[in-house]
């Protein structure tokens, strides 16, 4: 998982001070003025600049046609047994991006899977940000020293503990100590590689520190929040923003990477939202019977129409396009876990994230009202389960139209340029299909 790209000679640490790189002229120059452009002729040049030039009518192509980013899933059992390895959730044929891998424009998903005693090195030069989740397992992960006399930094992990690199230009040696079950450990590991490659740039500036997060710090705000709040029976959302110090503005995990560690209580929905990032979702714990319902539109009531089904199963990671609304549902008696990763740093840097919650739109729709942008939002109807009922919706409130659609396939490899290898989850035959001949299918039709 190496990148061929250039590599910047040595990274520039955080400044200490805040400088604004920008240089203003309020002058004219004399060395521009009496310069000898006037006598040069341009003919060639232009024509050569010219080359590369299209000018196309704006209605039709105002909004280009591309591939959308498709609803996968990344299964567990890739992870849970076989060497050690990098499994790649790579769908970048099915987007038709040919210059770098990746599961969504923006980012990289992977998991790793180490054994016993085993390490494994990853090295992605070109990232200015990678997240690595552990989803079981214990060892030690290590990032080699970029500078002579400086010792290389080693830190110890386990199940639930997640932690955040900079740009990186050695490799990293991740080693597995213990596992509680399958032999092995597995992380869940995302970087922003693609976004890089896209734009043809290298970071050179490390924006933030190393930083962990470990499982028992993250569980402990939960339950502070719990305690703090005194409603938690009233709430069908607790979780909590993975932040930076470094991001204080956004309070995301980088200014690329969002994170959230998102719990669902039993018999509960968390009813429909939607955001311009995509959304690169590990399930972390559920028991059968939770689900993620997702969707382009919503009815009159806020139900997703005609939605897709993507079943939880721990381990498991899927993604959700931008854009769609989508809910989770949980039928279960016990709690379901989810960490979402998301590009979400960058679009809330640049106010564009444009998070919205069904019943808030559903409210300013009956008094007459589109809105043109979600920046200020208070999303209470949403987290309040006082005023949606602590229950799953049944088939009376939903959508009737092919309710519980299930499209939930897994791109486990690439066979070629223009085919997937893709499974069925809830099925053990696989079949290789065309990208473009991945339709949906009916839960009525298949018990998946």
């Amino acid at each position: 998982m190496s990148n061929s790209g250039p590599a910047a000679s040595s990274i520039v640490p955080p400044p200490t001070e805040k400088v604004k790189n920008v240089k203003f002229y309020d002058e004219s120059s004399t060395s521009i003025s009496e310069s000898n452009m006037n006598s040069v002729d341009t003919k060639d040049t232009e024509n050569r600049w010219k080359k590369d030039a299209r000018i196309y009518e704006y209605g039709s192509a105002a909004n280009p046609e591309m591939k959308p980013i498709p609803v996968l899933v990344h299964p567990a059992n890739l992870h849970e047994s076989g060497k050690t390895r990098v499994i790649p959730f790579d769908v970048s044929d099915a987007l038709e991006i040919e210059d770098t891998a990746c599961t969504a424009p923006n980012l990289m998903a992977s998991f790793l899977r180490i054994n016993i005693g085993d390490g494994i090195g990853t090295q992605v030069p070109n990232a200015t940000s990678q997240a690595f989740y552990v989803i079981r397992g214990s060892g030690r992960t290590q990032i080699k020293s970029e500078n002579e006399g400086k010792e290389d930094e080693i830190i110890s992990w386990s199940t639930g503990d997640l932690f955040c690199v900079p740009v990186t230009r050695a490799e990293m040696i991740h080693v597995c100590t213990a596992a509680e079950s399958h032999g092995g450990a597995a992380l869940y590991w995302i970087h922003d590689e693609p976004l890089m490659n896209y734009l043809g740039a290298t970071p050179s500036v490390r924006k933030f520190e190393p930083t962990l997060y470990k499982k028992d710090d993250m569980l402990k705000k939960v339950d502070e929040i719990k305690h703090e709040t005194g409603d938690c029976h009233k709430k069908n959302r607790l979780g909590v923003l993975l932040g930076n110090a470094k991001c204080t503005q956004t309070k995301t995990l980088t200014h690329v990477l969002w994170s959230l560690l998102n719990s669902i209580p039993a018999h509960t929905v968390q009813r429909p939202h939607r955001h311009n990032s995509v959304a690169l979702d590990l399930c972390v714990a559920a028991k059968p019977g939770v689900y993620t319902l997702m969707g382009k539109e919503i009815d009159s009531e806020g139900f997703i129409v005609d939605p897709i089904r993507c079943d939880w199963v721990p381990g498991s990671a899927f993604i959700t396009p931008p854009g769609w609304w989508h809910s989770h549902q949980n039928e279960s008696d016990d709690v379901a876990w989810v960490l979402p990763v998301q590009d979400a740093g960058l679009y809330t840097h640049q106010r564009t994230l444009d998070i919205r919650f069904v019943d808030d739109e559903i409210k300013l729709h009956k008094a007459g009202r589109i809105r043109g942008s979600a920046f200020a939002i208070t999303n209470k109807d949403y987290t309040e389960m006082v005023t949606i009922g602590a229950k799953v919706p049944d088939s009376k409130g939903a959508s009737t139209k092919n309710t519980g659609l299930k499209r939930v396939f897994s791109a486990e490899c690439l066979l070629t340029s223009k085919r997937m290898k893709c499974t069925q989850v809830g099925t053990e035959e696989a079949k290789a299909v065309g990208t473009d001949q991945v339709e949906a299918t009916s839960a009525s039709d298949k018990n998946l």
